[in-house]
């Protein structure tokens, strides 16, 4: 079954400008989910979708196929992943490429291993999952969060205020990384996560969104602290 690796990339980030290629310990951010994908001998092809020229120039410098460019429709604030993946995906059915599986690695993924990606992916295939993603635990109960209303605090779920955290089950969040997916899923075009989806679980270390500039000084220092203890 042929794999396809595609890397979102877009030229419009406003948060950090310029957020995919960024320089990250050395070297441009994408190259490390270029690279991951690439080590891990699991594709067939690994390709930029990007709308953006120096991108594209960058991916191609770190092995990465780009082999067409983004629609415009597809390079706004408000296209989604699923968006994209559609259509790169029936742009290489158009010159007789398909795929059975594919995986999406965000652009800004430093912590995304060959290691990763070949035990996510052994996970997927033996439990015929129609999708994979990787998860991060919680590190508070999220049955005893409170919120805040004119200064004053209250439970969310005041009937777990007085229980023990330890009766609570753990509650877990998407680590925003990659996507496993059937290329069956994504010819419906609609949501990534079915009743048949499963979780990789990772380290809280292991993961970190990038949204701001601490986000960014953050990710470096987890990043540093694994590379440290390897």
């Amino acid at each position: 079954m042929r794999k396809l690796c595609i890397i979102p990339a877009r030229g419009g980030s406003k948060r950090i400008p310029r957020k995919n290629i960024k320089e990250f310990i050395g070297k441009p951010i994408i190259a490390y989910s270029i690279e991951a994908a690439l080590s891990s001998g699991l594709f067939d092809e690994v390709m930029v979708s990007t709308d953006d020229d120096e991108i594209a120039e960058v991916a191609k410098k770190y092995g990465a196929q780009v082999p067409f460019f983004r629609s415009k429709d597809n390079a706004n604030d408000f296209a989604t992943t699923m968006d994209v993946l559609v259509e790169v995906t029936k742009r290489y059915k158009e010159v007789g490429s398909e795929f059975g599986v594919v995986c999406c690695i965000y652009a800004t993924s430093p912590f995304v291993s060959k290691e990763i990606l070949q035990n996510s992916f052994a996970v997927f295939e033996q439990k015929n999952f129609d999708s994979l993603f990787p998860v991060i635990k919680y590190g508070f109960p999220i049955q005893r969060s409170i919120r805040v209303e004119e200064n004053k605090i209250s439970f969310n779920y005041p009937e777990n205020a007085n229980k023990r955290s330890q009766d609570l089950k753990d509650a877990f969040h998407d680590a925003g990384q990659f996507y496993w997916m059937k290329q069956d899923l994504i010819n419906q075009g609609a949501v990534i996560v079915t009743d048949n989806t499963g979780a990789f679980e990772i380290s809280e270390l292991q993961g970190q969104d990038i949204d701001n500039e601490v986000d960014w000084k953050l990710a470096e220092l987890k990043y540093e602290l694994i590379q440290s203890i390897k």
